[in-house]
């Protein structure tokens, strides 16, 4: 597994570094986690009903998805949360641990990234940094810089709500 920080400093993105007791949902994350300046997010690791296609989909923390409309949208067949295993398998990262960052162990971009206009629209994005025990807040423009020294294509959306 790769080391994200030294990744981040390699490429030069900057982030602010917050630790804390283990997460696993957004309620846990509402109570344990810092006040930190950045928008929360909740990340969604998605398969379609063959497993063929997997989808990292990131959203607002209180936003609640349609999983139904969202399939519609991403042209793909009935949505459903990806197993652990699977996980595992194409971000290299355990429940509880999942972000956009988990996207640098991804090298053959099998991932699509989703990110919701809302989310999108703020200056500061926080993120795992591959464990639940510490978040990172990223400048937009150094998620950018991390899309691309990875090779990941992310596609803006407007995921919609229950």
């Amino acid at each position: 597994m790769t080391d994200i920080y030294e990744f981040l400093d390699t490429i030069e993105v900057s982030y602010e570094r917050f630790d804390h007791p283990a997460v696993y949902t957004v309620s846990e994350a509402k109570k344990l986690s810092p006040k930190m300046d950045g928008a929360s997010t909740k990340n969604l690791f998605l398969r379609d009903k063959k497993g063929i296609r997997h989808f990292l989909v990131i959203v607002p923390q209180d936003k609640q998805v349609d999983l139904k409309e969202l399939s519609s949208i991403l042209e793909a067949s009935r949505l459903s949360f990806a197993s652990p295993d699977r996980m595992k398998k194409y971000l290299g990262i355990e429940p509880g641990s999942v972000s956009i960052l988990a996207l640098v162990n991804d090298p053959k971009k099998t991932v699509e990234v989703f990110v919701d206009n809302e989310l999108w629209n703020s200056e500061t994005i926080l993120c795992h940094p591959l464990v639940n025990t510490c978040t990172l807040a990223i400048p937009r423009d150094g998620i950018m810089q991390f899309l691309e020294n990875t090779g990941h294509t992310l596609r803006l959306v407007e995921v919609p709500v229950k």
